[in-house]
C-alpha cells in the first residue's frame, strides 16, 4: 500500500532549500520517499531563464547530501520540475511529492497517487515532432504503473518538463544533415510542450494515433489533452514525467481533482476541480473549505485569437514582455483571488494542453 504526502514550501530565491532542510531535519519528511519536486522559479520563464537549473542544480546536490548518493543517481531518482516565471503576485515556492509503502489499509474511496518516468534524451532533430509524441506517451504509461493508476480517467495531472532547442543545439543538428521542427529557439519551447503534451493524450486516449502527426502539432489546437501540463527548459534533453492521481491502492490523506479552464479567468473550472477534489461548498468556499487545500496547479495560455470572451487584450501584441508572462500572472491573480492566497503554480505555455486560450487546473486537497 502507497501513501503519497505533498508538501508546499516557499523559497526565497531558486537556491533556497532551507524550508526543505527544516522538514527533514524536524522528522516530518523522509528524504528517502522523495519521489519528484515541482518548482516555481522568479527567471523569465524563456530560453535563457537559468533559475531552473541554478534551482535543479542546487536541489540535486542537496539530495545527494541527504541521500548519500552521487548527484547522477538522485536525477534518476527524483523528478526536478522547474517552471520559470512567477509575474504578478506569484510566489515561488517550491511542491514536494513524497511516496512511501505502509501497512495502513487503504482509505474509504480513491486517493492520490503519484509516478515518475524518465524518457531517453533527444536529438534536436527530434524535439517537437512524432519521435517526441510516441516517447512520452510510453513514460506517461510507465509513469501511471509506477503510480498503481490503472484506469486513465483515474489521472488528473501529468506535470512534465521538457527540453528546448538551443542556437548550438540546431547547428549540431544541422551539421549531421538533420532538419530541426523550427529554427526559432523560443518557438522550440512551444513546440516540445506541444509534442510532450500531445503524448499524454496520446497515452491516456484522449487522441487517437492517427490523428497526430508532425505537421498537426502547434496547429491544430482542437487536439490537445486535458490533464497534461507540460514545462520547457534549457537545463535538459529528456522529458521528465510526472503522473499524479487518484487509486485504490493508497491510504493517502489526500485527493486531487482536476477540471479544464476555457480561458484565462475561468473560475469555474476551478470550483469544479475543488468539489472534485472533495472540498463542499455553496457560491465562495469559505475559509475552513480552503484550508484543505495543498496546493493548486494550473497551466496558463494567452489565446491566439487576441481577445477573452469577445473583449481584445494585448498579450499577443506586446514586444515587451512575452505573451506567456502576462497569462502567467492572470491565471494566478484569478486562482489568488478565491483561494484567498498567491502561493499556487501556474505554467505558462499551454499548446495542446487544453483548449485554445484555456488549460487544465487541478486541486490537491485533504480529504
Amino acid at each position: 500500500m502507497q501513501k503519497v504526502e505533498v508538501f508546499r514550501i516557499p523559497t526565497s530565491s531558486p537556491d533556497d532549500v532551507s524550508g526543505l532542510k527544516k522538514l527533514i531535519d524536524e522528522g516530518t519528511l523522509d528524504p528517502r520517499d522523495i519521489i519528484a519536486v515541482l518548482g516555481k522559479t522568479e527567471g523569465n520563464g524563456c530560453v535563457n531563464d537559468f533559475t531552473r537549473g541554478f534551482a535543479t542544480q542546487t536541489l540535486s546536490y542537496f539530495m545527494a547530501e541527504q541521500l548519500e548518493l552521487p548527484v547522477k543517481e538522485v536525477q534518476e531518482r527524483i523528478a526536478f520540475v522547474m517552471s520559470g516565471g512567477t509575474e504578478g503576485v506569484m510566489s515561488p515556492h517550491l511542491t514536494v511529492f513524497a511516496r512511501k509503502e505502509t501497512n495502513e489499509p487503504a482509505k474509504e474511496g480513491k486517493r492520490l497517487a503519484a509516478g515518475i518516468s524518465f524518457t531517453r534524451d533527444f536529438r534536436p532533430e527530434e524535439i517537437g515532432t512524432m519521435a517526441q509524441v510516441k516517447e512520452v506517451a510510453d513514460g506517461v504509461r510507465a509513469a501511471m504503473k509506477d503510480a498503481g493508476i490503472e484506469d486513465p480517467q483515474d489521472v488528473h495531472f501529468v506535470q512534465i518538463k521538457c527540453p528546448l532547442l538551443t542556437a548550438d543545439r540546431i547547428e549540431e543538428a544541422k551539421a549531421r544533415g538533420q532538419k530541426v521542427a523550427v529554427q526559432d529557439t523560443y518557438k522550440s519551447m512551444a513546440y516540445s510542450r506541444g509534442a510532450s503534451a500531445l503524448g499524454v493524450a496520446l497515452a491516456l486516449g484522449e487522441v487517437e494515433e492517427e490523428r497526430l502527426s508532425n505537421e498537426v502539432i502547434c496547429k491544430d489546437w482542437s487536439l490537445y489533452s486535458g490533464v497534461a501540463s507540460t514545462s520547457a527548459g534549457v537545463e535538459l534533453l529528456k522529458d521528465e514525467i510526472i503522473v499524479i492521481g487518484n487509486a485504490g491502492n493508497s491510504a493517502s490523506d489526500l485527493a486531487i481533482g482536476h477540471a479544464v479552464m476555457q480561458d484565462a479567468i475561468d473560475i469555474d473550472a476551478l470550483f469544479a476541480a475543488m468539489r472534485q477534489a472533495g472540498l463542499q461548498f455553496e457560491g465562495l468556499p469559505p475559509q475552513e473549505e480552503l484550508d484543505r487545500i495543498v496546493n493548486v496547479l494550473a497551466k496558463a495560455e494567452a489565446s491566439s485569437t487576441g481577445a477573452v470572451r469577445g473583449r481584445r487584450n494585448t498579450m499577443q501584441d506586446d514586444s515587451d514582455i512575452n505573451h506567456t508572462r502576462s497569462a502567467r500572472a492572470v491565471v494566478n491573480a484569478a486562482i489568488a483571488a478565491i483561494t484567498r492566497d498567491p502561493l499556487v503554480y501556474v505554467s505558462g505555455g499551454a499548446e495542446h494542453q487544453g483548449p485554445d486560450g484555456g488549460g487544465p487546473v487541478c486541486v490537491i486537497a485533504r480529504v
